[in-house]
């Protein structure tokens, strides 16, 4: 079953349960000034949550791009090195303001994986809120209710507060989630709901259903909403690789044109070796959200979003520099495949790839003269058998070129050394002191 082809029996069905439609909002969260970037489906809907506004539909189902790469939600460190996190993914969803609530949902999600897309019940496993005794809270028997009569009880998982309490923040809506797993595994020597959110790559998540009926007020009680709320939420790229039969959502249709391309243009083989995988996979995964990023308008820039979007693009290259052994711009070449399935997309491909290419030559330029500088601090301490980088050299390297600390631990990783953070952190602290202490002096 092709992408293409699951987003659109996703929407149809949850249409067919008197869904209203709608598009995907922007990467850029233009409306939250607590958020950088959209990174949940759930962001563009705070307000009918919170009661500040009634919504025009009860029943509301999309597929909305996400970007997490900054703040609490923060994927970055996965990509690559596992094979189903992403740092962009689709996320599939519906919702309910007031409307139905825990069956409903329940039951329209194991309709939707067991009928519509013929998942195998013995392979999915769900969790279930187990209560918590110091907020008063019982396990969620009413979720357990609904569930009992649609699986096997062997299946059906608790989880503390970790895992199964959602709340938006310090304060605001929250409650009760039920977590789908699904296990795809071939041979089980190990029983399924052992492996169930131990980060084993083949039992992994699949869909959340979120249940707000409480609100966290200032001091930290719960109080019940006047009412409930359903929030869903599942990646396309992980149901691409479960329909697909995948063991990667690299593997999938989403992924894998644009990997073929990658091959051709580095002469690399994926599969062949970890280290040229992991950077390949990466390179994917970026290029694709960088892509997505600069088509909603987030333009690279040294401000804000921009700032995110070029140090993600830097972070690409010096990945393709280190790891694949590529001294020139390539990245622009794969917009064209990023936008294969859009129709009339030819004048923002041309603009996207132009800005990249322009982009990657302007950094390429600090990027040789530091590469120099950085391998000749490693040989000189190579030669007196040290292991770590002092700080201090790094954020040199930081204030003359402009090298993140991020990108530098990266040099530092791939040739086998430590950089001590901490006194990075004291000479960043001391540019600060020193950049206020100039303001004030600008006023004397």
């Amino acid at each position: 079953m092709k992408y293409k082809d699951i987003k659109k029996i996703f929407l149809d069905f949850f249409n067919k349960k008197n869904h209203k439609i709608i598009d995907s909002a922007s990467l850029l969260a233009k409306d939250d000034p607590s958020l950088m970037f959209t990174n949940a489906g759930m962001n563009r809907f705070k307000k009918y949550f919170l009661g500040y506004k009634n919504p025009k539909y009860v029943r509301i189902t999309n597929i909305q791009k996400c970007l997490r790469i900054t703040g609490k939600h923060n994927d970055i460190y996965d990509v690559g090195r596992d094979k189903y996190h992403h740092t962009m993914f689709e996320m599939l969803g519906n919702w309910s303001f007031g409307d139905y609530f825990k069956k409903e949902a329940i039951e329209w999600a194991w309709e939707l994986l067991t009928k519509t897309f013929k998942i195998r019940k013995s392979n999915i496993y769900v969790t279930i809120f187990s209560g918590n005794i110091n907020e008063n809270l019982e396990f969620d028997k009413e979720s357990y209710k609904y569930w009992k009569n649609l699986i096997n009880e062997n299946q059906i998982v608790f989880f503390d507060k970790k895992h199964n309490f959602w709340e938006m923040g310090n304060t605001g809506p929250c409650g009760y989630s039920s977590e789908i797993h699904i296990d795809l595994r071939e041979k089980k020597e190990i029983e399924g709901k052992k492996l169930i959110n131990k980060g084993h790559p083949l039992v992994i998540e699949l869909w959340n259903l979120v249940f707000i009926e409480f609100f966290r007020t200032q001091n930290g009680n719960l109080e019940k909403l006047s009412k409930y709320h359903v929030d869903t939420g599942m990646g396309i790229e992980r149901l691409c690789m479960v329909l697909q039969n995948k063991k990667s959502t690299y593997d999938t249709d989403i992924f894998i044109s644009l990997i073929k391309e990658i091959e051709n243009i580095t002469g690399k083989v994926y599969g062949k070796l970890e280290e040229e995988d992991i950077a390949i996979r990466v390179l994917a995964d970026h290029i694709r959200a960088i892509v997505f990023a600069i088509k909603d308008g987030i333009i690279p820039s040294n401000n804000k979003s921009g700032y995110i979007i070029r140090k993600l693009l830097r972070r690409t290259i010096v990945y393709y520099f280190l790891y694949l052994n590529i001294k020139k711009s390539f990245l622009y070449k794969l917009v064209k495949v990023v936008l294969s399935e859009k129709n009339n997309e030819n004048s923002k491909i041309n603009f996207i790839s132009n800005l990249i290419k322009k982009e990657e030559l302007l950094f390429f330029k600090n990027l040789f003269k530091v590469s120099k500088k950085f391998y000749k601090i490693i040989s000189s301490l190579k030669k007196e058998g040290k292991t770590i980088i002092n700080g201090k050299i790094i954020f040199e390297l930081y204030d003359t070129y402009g090298l993140p600390f991020e990108l530098a631990n990266l040099f530092a990783l791939k040739n086998n050394f430590i950089i001590d953070k901490f006194s990075f952190e004291k000479e960043m602290l001391k540019q600060k002191l020193r950049s206020k202490k100039n303001k004030k002096n600008i006023y004397v």
